[in-house]
């Protein structure tokens, strides 16, 4: 149980980052003011790499669209929005990780 424990803790293993689930994120409005900002400055950034990844992330998440939702007001097919979306939150994920530990 100790060994466990520590290789839990262990940095490798994410060590005290916290786990941002992003599937189950309900609406912006739910969040704190500094994780709104972690977020958006990640969304800018991914942005830069990915113009529709990004629109996607802003409408399920400050819009609180569902993924048919947004994939019909960006003209996409569910099954692209899907696959986008499954990218987006990953790489919006470890940007955020990578971002918190750099502060």
């Amino acid at each position: 149980l100790i060994d466990r424990a520590r290789q839990k803790k262990a940095a490798r293993h994410g060590g005290g980052m916290e786990r941002v689930d992003f599937e189950n994120i309900d609406q912006a409005i739910n969040a704190d003011d500094d994780r709104l900002l972690q977020i958006d400055d990640a969304i800018v950034r991914l942005a830069l790499k990915d113009e529709q990844a990004a629109e996607l992330i802003k409408l399920r998440f400050f819009a609180g669209m569902t993924n048919l939702e947004a994939a019909q007001s960006l003209g996409l097919a569910e099954r692209t929005a899907n696959r986008i979306w499954s990218y987006a939150r990953a790489w919006l994920l470890a940007e955020m990780s990578r971002s918190e530990t750099e502060e």
